[in-house]
């Protein structure tokens, strides 16, 4: 790829996990994100299968992910008196990975290994605080154009990829459609962030609670504080129920904190502590949980990586497959010999398998998360103690490990250019 000019954008996990495995095959990479910083905030999120392939193909990424390997010994699913109906453990196994994966880590960490991974490279160059505006693809094989918004010089780019999450802007731009286009709404929302008053007094086992209306509260030690995790589910029948929160997002974070308290407001058990966390709070991530189902990923010399071509909804692999996504790009196009449409076409006929398998959300997750009625809650919580009870549910986590654990050798090819 020596000479190849890449345009990246976003710089969560998909872009600089791109940027990584194009310069390593010798191209120039420019990745672009329109925050001022690295996003360090977020959710708790899991390597798994074809992640952990790839992770292991990297030279020290499996050491430092351990080193930051969030630090948590099982989930208690609680009443709201705090006395739980069971718990949920790992296997302790590092490479089984069962509900609880042994590869845990929180999306802000993982972000900044990859980019450590990346930020010495002469290849490779970091802009924040700016996001692409116009596109411009010929109408024959060629460059794309591209201009952006905050003063980066526009520039022609050999290939531009969009790894930019589900409301991806520019995969509106390089597939001409409008922003939410081909994105699927659970029609549930996410909030995370750390709060230093520790309500698990100092235990390693996380609580999760529920709450009437498909609310969740999940509390997990964090080094001495605590991090808070909340998920609220609406009825698919309440069509309009994600305007408020979409419009919040869009006000900033004061507006964002006083909807969540809102909507939290007398929820039970520690919601005064937790909602005085969450006023305070300067490290707020919050989202909307969606599918992205696009019909195609490349057109011309635009391709999708990760969120932006197909996020996965609630599966625990999005960042395995953004991951997997990557690396299959950068292999593909070496293969070709950057004949780099035929490399985009490759990659998508690699890819739709993978996704096919692996991104596929199973079916009630979210009410099973995030029940709707307090009888739901019983009857959910009073199922999950009786697994527990009977040991059943060690028997489903090996199953689960093994299967989970089986990565399709054709699926995922070793690259001999870019490995």
């Amino acid at each position: 790829m020596a000479g190849l000019n890449v345009l990246v954008s976003g710089a969560s996990i998909a872009g600089p996990m791109t940027a990584y495995w194009l310069a390593k095959a010798g191209a120039k990479v420019t990745v672009v994100e329109r925050f001022p910083s690295l996003r360090t905030g977020g959710q708790n999120i899991d390597i798994r299968t074809i992640g952990l392939e790839v992770m292991r193909m990297i030279p020290g990424m499996e050491a430092a992910v351990k080193a930051k390997k969030y630090d948590i010994d099982g989930l208690s699913l609680i009443r709201s008196d705090g006395r739980p109906y069971g718990t949920l453990k790992p296997t302790g196994n590092p490479d089984q990975q069962t509900l609880i994966s042994e590869y845990e880590i929180l999306r802000g960490d993982l972000s900044r290994i990859i980019v450590d991974l990346t930020k010495d490279n002469e290849n490779v160059q970091y802009v924040f605080g700016e996001q692409v505006t116009t596109m411009q693809q010929p109408s024959g094989d060629g460059p794309i154009t591209v201009e952006f918004a905050n003063g980066f010089p526009s520039s022609d780019y050999d290939l531009v990829v969009a790894c930019d999450g589900t409301t991806s802007r520019t995969r509106a731009l390089g597939l001409g459609c409008g922003v939410r286009d081909h994105v699927v709404s659970t029609n549930c929302w996410s909030a995370y962030f750390r709060m230093p008053q520790d309500l698990l007094q100092g235990k390693k086992i996380g609580l999760g609670y529920n709450a009437p209306g498909g609310r969740m509260i999940g509390v997990a030690p964090d080094a001495g504080a605590n991090r808070v995790f909340m998920m609220s589910a609406y009825p698919k029948s309440e069509h309009d129920a994600m305007l408020q929160f979409r419009g919040a997002l869009k006000q900033g974070d004061q507006a964002l904190k006083e909807f969540v308290a809102r909507r939290y407001e007398n929820v039970g058990w520690k919601d005064a502590e937790i909602l005085g966390g969450l006023m305070k709070s300067d490290d707020l991530y919050a989202s909307e949980i969606c599918q992205v189902k696009a019909p195609i990923l490349q057109k011309g010399r635009f391709v999708m990586v990760g969120d932006a071509g197909y996020a996965s909804g609630l599966t625990g692999v999005g960042t395995s497959l953004a991951m997997a996504g990557a690396y299959v790009l950068a292999g593909e196009i070496s293969e070709h010999k950057n004949d780099i449409r035929a490399g985009l076409q490759a990659y998508e006929q690699r890819m739709r398998p993978l996704i096919n398998d692996f991104g596929q959300m199973p079916r009630f997750v979210t009410t099973v998360m995030a029940p709707q009625t307090a009888w739901g809650i019983w009857l959910r919580n009073n199922i999950f103690g009786f697994v527990l009870w009977t040991g059943i549910l060690n028997y489903i986590q090996k199953f689960m490990g093994s299967a989970l654990q089986k990565t399709p050798k054709d699926l995922l090819p070793i690259y001999k250019p870019i490995t």
